[in-house]
């Protein structure tokens, strides 16, 4: 009886080998599906790198905006409307975000590519902006004291020593930040674009087969995002030693 179990167990593992071999050559092998997922791993990365710089240059102008403040201490229209717009992003989800830009706002727009790095670098810059604004009101008050006793006026002050020193303290937050936009780009299938996700969503209609197609998006997702951990680690590590010279 216990032969017979073994016997069992050992030719369940070798069909199971065997079908994961043939659901990897009909993911990757036949009709060239590497390809289809090197060209959707190429859009998805376009898309995170594009809209992350977007979202940066987005996310500091709103920081900054988002901390003006008139002399008597009250927030200018600038720091409404940066409010609003946080506000409002933040407040809803990024595909109807995406679906929104896509059908109404970006209509006239052919280029699908071009649309969701928009879109997304709009979306990010209300994070980013959080991230800035946190990192501006870390920095110690003494240092915009210091500026201003040498002379140098408010906006200076801001432009050449406190963001900056934001910066370099977010520098972190913002790698983690694009750790998240890159898994949020998985959402483009719903304009019909071939990033990675819908690369794998495509494999699996033509091979009828779910399992090795989405395994496969996850892996390289996986892959991506610990390569990028990884040399966040090591980034901030670099931070932490250069900052306790």
């Amino acid at each position: 009886m216990r032969g017979t179990s073994l016997d069992n167990f050992i030719s369940s593992i070798n069909k199971w080998t065997e079908t994961v071999k043939r659901d990897f050559t009909k993911t990757f092998i036949t009709g060239n599906g590497w390809k289809l997922f090197l060209k959707g791993l190429g859009i998805t990365i376009q898309i995170s790198i594009f809209a992350a710089l977007l979202g940066v240059a987005i996310g500091l102008i709103v920081a900054v905006m988002r901390l003006s403040r008139k002399k008597n201490g009250e927030n200018t229209v600038f720091s409404l409307i940066a409010g609003i717009y946080i506000d409002i992003i933040r407040g809803t989800p990024a595909v109807v975000q995406l679906l929104i830009m896509y059908n109404i706002v970006l209509i006239s727009i052919q280029n699908k590519v071009m649309i969701a790095i928009i879109t997304f670098g709009i979306n990010s810059g209300a994070y980013v902006a959080e991230i800035i604004r946190a990192g501006i009101q870390a920095v110690d008050k003494g240092q915009t004291e210091a500026a201003r006793s040498l002379g140098l006026p408010k906006r200076m002050a801001m432009q050449y020593v406190v963001i900056p020193q934001a910066i370099k303290n977010v520098l972190p937050a913002l790698g983690n930040e694009f750790i998240v936009l890159l898994k949020e780009t998985a959402i483009v299938g719903y304009v019909a674009l071939m990033d990675l996700t819908k690369a794998g969503d495509f494999i699996v209609s033509r091979t009828y087969s779910a399992f090795m197609p989405l395994i496969g998006t996850a892996v390289i997702y996986f892959v991506i995002i610990k390569i990028l951990t990884v040399l966040l680690g090591a980034f901030e590590r670099r931070l932490q030693r250069s900052d306790s010279r």
